[in-house]
């Protein structure tokens, strides 16, 4: 299963709210747990990043805070707020789409370059829609 694909329809949901457009997915042994979007804007809520809701929702499904065996795909790489909450539920691994910063290039997932240009181009359509 192409789970960042499914990251990628989470933006995607995110988008048509007029949110962030960032996706994520929460796996355990090749078995989704959880998925989220961005809730930021709507909930009004600072911590509703994408990532975080999905280790929210991943750790009532697992009764459990520790996410050592889960690995999570998401389509921007995570901000500093969000890579502190990774390290503290022990995220096995980060797989993300696109990176934020320049010197985490190595960070990134080796994944399909047509999603890659696809979820980028839905970034810009995005931020110009903001500032039009």
């Amino acid at each position: 299963m192409n789970y960042m694909l499914l990251a990628y329809k989470e933006a995607l949901k995110a988008y048509k709210k007029n949110e962030i457009p960032v996706g994520a997915v929460i796996v355990k042994n090749d078995k989704v747990i959880s998925k989220a979007h961005n809730i930021r804007q709507k909930k009004y809520n600072v911590l509703g990043h994408a990532e975080i809701m999905a280790i929210l929702k991943a750790e009532k499904k697992l009764k459990d805070w520790r996410l050592d065996d889960c690995e999570l795909y998401v389509t921007l790489e995570p901000c500093h707020m969000c890579q502190t909450i990774i390290k503290e539920c022990r995220l096995k691994k980060v797989n993300f789409l696109l990176a934020q910063h320049k010197d985490n290039k190595n960070k990134q997932s080796n994944v399909c370059n047509v999603l890659k240009k696809d979820y980028q181009k839905i970034m810009e359509n995005f931020f110009k829609k903001l500032r039009d």
